[in-house]
């Protein structure tokens, strides 16, 4: 775990169900898991009290770290049977001071997470980077419905979410952007 902004922890943990390795953050002092995987070696300060999913195809490893894991109610239906869970509306201020932004396009639960007090943003699948410090990017089109809609809907949602107050872009696939991640953003959204 790397603690890339103070109180802001990032790990990686390979997701065997994808074959792929995906990101999970912590903040500290909320005590909130956003998308997590269990850390590799979990540190005794590791205490999360809510586990918050950015869409339900991250619930990954939610409910082995004895958490109240949160998914938007648009997502929950594929998550019954899998524990227990509450769930949370676009808008809603949530555990830690998170605030929920739909997003929607790629997936109907497609959410984003600010935290203003770390002036970040997590994101669910709608952007990725394929390389830790490579270009920001879409999933590829096969993971589509329609990818022309689904671009252009990814795109406006994400160009709206560039009036909040962010530098921390949190990826749930391809690593953080720490200094500039607003900037990234709506250099990717704007081509």
């Amino acid at each position: 775990m790397d603690e890339i902004a103070p109180g802001v922890w990032h790990w990686t943990a390979l997701r065997e169900s994808i074959g792929h390795t995906v990101d999970s953050y912590y903040l500290a002092e909320e005590r909130v898991a956003i998308d997590p995987m269990l850390p590799p070696d979990r540190p005794d300060w590791f205490q999360p009290e809510n586990a918050i999913l950015t869409t339900r195809h991250h619930d990954r490893e939610a409910w082995l770290l004895g958490a109240t894991v949160w998914v938007v109610e648009h997502g929950a239906h594929e998550l019954e049977g899998r524990g227990e869970f509450r769930t949370y509306s676009w808008g809603d201020e949530l555990p830690g001071g998170l605030r929920a932004y739909e997003v929607a396009a790629l997936s109907p639960d497609e959410t984003a997470l600010h935290s203003p007090a770390h002036r970040a943003l997590a994101v669910g699948d709608g952007v990725i980077r394929w390389d830790t410090d490579g270009p920001l990017d879409f999933v590829p089109d096969r993971f589509m419905d329609d990818p022309e809609r689904d671009k252009a809907g990814l795109r406006a949602a994400y160009q709206g979410l560039l009036e909040l107050d962010f530098d921390l872009l949190l990826l749930a696939h391809g690593g953080p952007i720490i200094d500039d991640g607003k900037e990234q953003l709506r250099a990717f959204v704007e081509v």
